[in-house]
């Protein structure tokens, strides 16, 4: 006898608690663990962009743990075979003419699925994923069978320029654009990485929990945030952002899913957010943050708290943090005669400062960082002639 659906709430709170597990250790990573999940919940996919070495697979692994059901990955490459995808032909069957497709363990029979290097795979595999990401159906020969996928995870070194894979780069609504840790994070990035080598099996929510948020997500009511997101598009228009009529319509399933995440019913100003990564490009998703600021000024997520926030204040967030890190190297400075401790400090405090240096103009800094910063150049002034 099969259990009952666990209540909205509680379903709600048991996904938060698996994806907080899911995004311990890998730094800067914690909003792409979220948007798969936001995803999962909203019925549509999730394209990453960003170079290798970045934790992509790693983040949706752990996330597809987090959110149970099965899981399929492969690297794509020019030569991948459509059965290294979908299941070889049942030879079985292909002596009495039909042609049929196992598909026991490979993406036709998977809950998450990721594809690494995906704008690389043939014509023949990405028609006939279309089928299996748009409809859910996968076809190939006799075989016609319906896919339990909830959410597939597509990762590239870059956008596509090629109109015919930039069609199908299209069918995936989400999108985040990953870059290396920065210089002063790599001790968390050093700690986050071996902590996942001795780490226990996770804790995980369940399918049911996740089916259950997908439902309130279905039958939420967006009319009460719909004017709100025909003005936040109009504003995306009127800076040269355009977002095609399908995916500006379709937006409304992961504003709708940030909600049910977030244990709301029904949607309002607060799950506006999604829109950013609705957005196709880097630079679109820069100007995007910019341009809504206001209009996303009450987001708010518990469960979504790392994407929510970067798409609503990305550069504000990025100070707070890059000034809670000064100031904390700040105050504990080692004592001199410490061996290697102090030129690691020294160098940690240069990692500041470029990253400042590398994210704000100089003109643009904020008023916390431009004092951060006038106090990090005297210090690595005076520690200058220790150094040499």
């Amino acid at each position: 006898m099969s259990s009952s659906p666990p209540p909205f709430e509680m379903a709600a709170a048991s996904l938060r608690e698996a994806l907080a597990g899911a995004g311990q250790g890998l730094v800067e990573r914690e909003a792409m663990v979220e948007l798969v999940a936001l995803s999962a919940v909203a019925g549509e996919h999730l394209l990453v962009i960003g170079p290798p070495g970045t934790a992509k697979s790693e983040a949706v692994r752990r996330t597809a743990r987090a959110l149970g059901g099965s899981y399929f990955e492969y690297l794509l490459g020019r030569f991948t075979e459509p059965s290294e995808i979908f299941g070889p032909v049942d030879l079985r069957k292909l002596r009495d003419g039909l042609v049929e497709t196992e598909t026991a363990g490979m993406l036709p029979e998977a809950e998450v699925a990721f594809l690494d290097e995906v704008f690389l795979g043939s014509t023949a595999i990405l028609n006939t994923l279309l089928g299996v990401l748009n409809e859910r159906v996968f076809r190939r020969g006799h075989t016609r069978k319906p896919c339990p996928l909830r959410v597939c995870v597509g990762a590239s070194n870059a956008l596509p320029e090629e109109e015919s894979l930039a069609a199908f780069a299209d069918r995936f609504l989400a999108r985040i654009f990953v870059e290396p840790v920065p210089d002063p994070r790599l001790e968390e990035l050093l700690a986050g990485g071996a902590s996942l080598w001795r780490e226990t099996e996770a804790r995980g929510a369940s399918l049911e929990a996740l089916d259950v948020l997908a439902q309130v997500a279905r039958e939420a009511d967006l009319a009460p945030v719909r004017p709100l997101l025909a003005q936040a598009l109009r504003t995306l228009r009127s800076a040269g952002i355009g977002l095609s009529d399908r995916r500006a319509v379709k937006a409304q399933r992961l504003i709708a899913a940030a909600a049910a995440l977030a244990g709301r019913r029904t949607p309002g100003p607060a799950d506006l957010w999604p829109l950013f990564y609705v957005v196709p490009t880097k630079e679109g998703q820069e100007l995007a943050r910019e341009v809504l600021r206001e209009l996303l000024a009450a987001t708010e997520n518990p469960a979504l708290a790392a994407a929510a926030l970067e798409a609503s204040a990305g550069p504000l967030a990025r100070a707070q943090r890059i000034a809670r890190e000064g100031r904390l190297l700040l105050s504990a400075p080692p004592a001199e005669g410490t061996g290697g401790e102090r030129p690691a400090w020294r160098l940690k405090l240069e990692g500041v400062a470029r990253e400042m240096d590398a994210g704000f103009a100089p003109e643009a800094l904020p008023p916390e960082l431009r004092a951060l910063r006038d106090e990090l150049r005297a210090v690595l002034e005076r520690e200058a002639p220790a150094r040499a």
